[in-house]
Parts: structure tokens; sequence; C-alpha cells
């Protein structure tokens, strides 16, 4: 009976998928700043969540207002991250992604449609260029940009050091960051696991950070400051690596 379920919940994921991603597909020709793509996605995210038995507790949902621009900062422990924000923050936004998932077939084409930003880790200057980019984006089309500021996933699951690139933004672009704890995401899909599994997920929004009053010299007490309401957030519920 188990094994039917999982069978059944796959299939209907990956229908779902391909369904919202041809949708979105088609939707990009008519959608030049991604708008419609972006609901297009959540509601594949909802439906994604819906069809693999995750249901999503918010917490202080309250402390972000749909018409502003926001750089989001959330920790990063599952593949299951961006469409639990998707599904469950109600902002237009983009998000960051490793140059890599840029060249897969029909994904890359639809993230590059979408206006989601290609970052490219290898060279710094480039990555630079790209943060100025995202901060000129957010500032023009009066969006959001989800960054996850550990980089990666870990493979144990502590939360890793933060890097600079979300107070960078923040700064730059003028508009206030929110950090966010996603709490559960790695149990229903742990690390390097294909399987989706039922369970809660909580996602905890923090006290948005006014960037106006820090310039680009303060990215790293910026920094500090997401990750730190990042932890309280989290509570014992993650190992923290050292920074």
């Amino acid at each position: 009976m188990r094994f039917l379920m999982f069978v059944l919940r796959a299939l209907m994921v990956a229908l779902a998928t391909i369904f919202y991603g041809s949708v979105s597909l088609a939707v990009s020709f008519f959608d030049r700043h991604g708008r419609r793509q972006n609901s297009v996605a959540r509601a594949w995210a909802r439906a994604l969540l819906w069809t693999s038995g995750v249901r999503v507790r918010v917490e202080g949902i309250e402390r972000i207002l749909p018409e502003a621009s926001y750089v989001i900062a959330s920790n990063h422990a599952s593949y299951m991250d961006t469409p639990v924000v998707l599904a469950s923050i109600p902002v237009q936004f983009r998000f960051l992604a490793k140059r890599g998932l840029f060249k897969i077939p029909f994904l890359g084409t639809h993230l590059a449609r979408a206006g989601h930003i290609p970052v490219p880790r290898e060279d710094p200057r480039a990555a630079v260029k790209t943060m100025t980019l995202a901060a000129q984006i957010i500032r023009e089309r009066g969006i959001s940009m989800l960054i996850f500021p550990e980089g990666g996933r870990s493979r144990r699951g502590e939360l890793r050091p933060f890097k600079e690139g979300a107070a960078y933004i923040g700064i730059k672009a003028g508009a206030p960051i929110v950090p966010i704890a996603l709490i559960g995401t790695r149990a229903v899909l742990p690390f390097g696991s294909g399987c989706i599994r039922p369970g809660v997920v909580t996602l905890k929004v923090g006290e948005p950070i006014d960037t106006t009053k820090f310039t680009l010299r303060d990215r790293g007490k910026v920094t500090e400051d997401i990750r730190a309401q990042i932890i309280a957030m989290l509570g014992e519920s993650v190992t923290v690596a050292q920074s």
C-alpha cells in the first residue's frame, strides 16, 4: 500500500510539473517581465505540496506587505525550500540560481524567460556584476529577490556560514531584507533523495531589516544580523556551523 501511494504521488508530481512547466513556457511569450510566470510557478508549488502530502505552517506573514519589494534571505536545507517559499510568500519574486541550472534543457529556458538570474560562482567579478543587476531589477521592476546566503545545501543539515550577497543586494537596492527560517523541509525531501515524504513544514518570517541606514561597507554586519535572526527562529531544530 505504501509503495502504491509513493508511485501515485510521484506520478502526480511529475504530471503537475509537466503541466505547469508547459503553461509557464507558453505564458512567457506574452509576459516579458515574468509576472504571470511567477503566478504559474506559485500554482505549481501549491500543487506540488498538495500532491506530496506536505503541509506548510506559516508564522509572521503579516510582516510582509504584498505590494512592497524585499530581499528574502532564507536558510537552505532542501530542494523543497523554493516551492515552500513560492507557495507561502505573497510577493512577486525572482531568485538567484546556479549557472549550471540554466544549461539544463527546458528548465534553463524556463528560468531565463521567467527572469531568474544565473550566478557565476567561479568568477568573483562576474558575481558582483550579477548582484548589482539583481539590485537594479528590484528597484526598476518593484519585485523581490529570494536568496539562500549559505550558497547551497548542507549534506549534514547544519546551518552553514552566510555569504554577503543578500546584504549587498539589499543595501544596493535600498530594499528591506526579510530573514526566513524553514523548518522541516529536509525531513520531507532529504539531501540526495528524489522521494518527497508527507509531513509538516514551518516557515517563519523574521523582522525586516531596514537597509537604507547602511552602506556597502556595513554588509558584514547586516549579514550577521540576518544569520542571527534565522538562528533564533530555527532554535534547536538545526546545528549551527561556525562562521
